[in-house]
């Protein structure tokens, strides 16, 4: 069975092909979503999910990369330094919103319940080791 995120209806298809030919026709400037949602003549949901299909068909059609900046909007960019600079921008603020489930959720979990169910970090969740090793002596104190 396939995920939902890969299964893309036709409704989202055709949103997506609208706002692909939406950011063409802007090129080289984007789209703030706004601006997308007006130019498209699309709901706000539509939009987001032709920019989900969009997102999910574009190398498979050999598009340009499609990035979104809070001063440029949606835009498809080919720029090397541009595309790295987008990229590791999306990975620190994904690995600070997975720090902060660990430490914020996770962490407080395990040490509420440490020998039930609970998501187990090899890397150390929150202070100490792994939550719920015994070999750990942070855990072995709590």
């Amino acid at each position: 069975m396939s995920r939902s995120s890969e299964r893309r209806s036709s409704a989202a298809q055709r949103h997506a092909d609208t706002v692909r030919f939406v950011l063409f026709e802007a090129r080289p400037a984007g789209l703030t979503f706004a601006q997308l949602v007006r130019s498209s003549e699309l709901s706000p949901s539509q939009v987001r999910a032709g920019l989900a299909c969009l997102r999910d068909t574009i190398t498979e059609r050999g598009w340009p990369p499609l990035i979104r900046t809070r001063p440029d909007g949606c835009t498809f960019c080919a720029d090397p330094a541009e595309l790295h600079a987008y990229e590791g921008a999306v990975i620190r603020g994904k690995l600070t919103e997975i720090r902060r489930f660990i430490t914020g959720t996770v962490a407080p979990h395990a040490a509420l319940q440490p020998k039930g169910r609970s998501l187990r970090c090899g890397s150390g969740c929150g202070r100490g080791g792994a939550a719920g090793d015994p070999n750990d002596a942070a855990a072995r104190r709590g």
